[in-house]
């Protein structure tokens, strides 16, 4: 059995998982960030020092054996006024969860026996932490949320200090057959966890191989004008120099009406410039060409995902 890694957080890595958990003879690990600090995670994170679950939250309903009206109650959002507006209730049960066990991850370890998650979801990190920004004119952003609606060209990400990396995060890094860098916001969701020390030495120590899923669409103030090279120099810059083997793209073809409304939003899909890399560029079909957005199937990742375990 292959143990595979995912790195990231957000809709994306959910996206990726609905389809990876069904792979045969694979232990699947999904190390998450927790450095989101906006909506109700941001505000249940600020006011009962826990690290932020939301992208954990996601990664649980889309691990989780079987989808069902639990899994959608994890994700409804309360309206109207007062306290609890505007929270999740997966976060509030997250949160009664890590009070009443005493730890974060062994709310998470609890609430994943329930939902009967194939797999394990570790967070990078079980410090509360702020993620900034340098911007290539020398501003600085503070914040996860804040970062992409400052509208400017990220130079790179970081922390104010030293982040220890949780043990399980480490271990299933060290034991990985395959890495996988997964779908969703390069700065804000799959950095925050290679700028950690100790997850970028353990990445650097094990010389299994390291894979890129490239995004399809450019995301307005994180990656305008971005092409996979770009996106992928951006992960060496913040891991190591060989931190990426392989490189997942869509060679999909959109119609115009849905790049027009793409492009109304400020997203443009992402080029390849050239010829010839340093990795392996796999072009597939990936995307849901049935949705009305651009978004990556989950069973066409899980389909490419299976060939990339079985090449020699």
């Amino acid at each position: 059995m292959k143990k595979v890694v995912i790195i990231g957080g957000g809709t994306g890595l959910s996206v990726m998982l609905r389809g990876m958990k069904h792979i045969d003879d694979i232990q699947l690990s999904a190390i998450v960030t927790v450095a989101d600090d906006g909506g109700s995670t941001g505000r249940i994170r600020d006011s009962y020092q826990i690290p932020a679950m939301g992208d954990i939250r996601h990664v649980m309903c889309a691990m989780a054996e079987e989808e069902s009206i639990f899994t959608d109650l994890m994700n409804y959002r309360f309206g109207g006024e007062g306290d609890i507006a505007g929270h999740n209730l997966g976060n509030l049960l997250l949160l009664a969860l890590s009070q009443t066990t005493g730890s974060f991850m062994e709310a998470i370890r609890t609430f994943s026996r329930v939902l009967k998650v194939r797999g394990k979801i570790i967070p990078s990190t079980l410090e509360i932490v702020t993620l900034f920004a340098i911007m290539e004119d020398g501003t600085i952003v503070r914040g996860e949320d804040n970062i992409p609606k400052f509208r400017n060209h990220i130079d790179r990400v970081f922390y104010q200090r030293d982040i220890k990396a949780t043990k399980e995060s480490l271990e299933a890094i060290r034991e990985a057959d395959l890495i996988i860098y997964g779908i969703g916001s390069l700065y804000t969701s799959i950095m925050p966890n290679l700028i950690i020390d100790e997850i970028r030495n353990e990445l650097i120590a094990n010389p299994c191989r390291k894979v890129y899923f490239c995004n399809a669409m450019s995301q307005p103030g994180e990656t305008d004008h971005y092409s996979l090279e770009d996106h992928v120099n951006a992960i060496l810059h913040h891991a190591y120099a060989d931190a990426v083997d392989i490189v997942v793209t869509n060679n999909n073809t959109f119609s115009k009406e849905m790049l027009n409304k793409y492009s109304a939003m400020g997203s443009a899909p992402i080029p390849i410039r050239e010829q010839r890399h340093p990795y392996l560029v796999l072009q597939r079909d990936l995307m849901d060409m049935d949705d009305a957005l651009i978004r990556h199937d989950s069973q066409k990742v899980k389909a490419v995902v299976e060939e990339i375990l079985q090449m020699p």
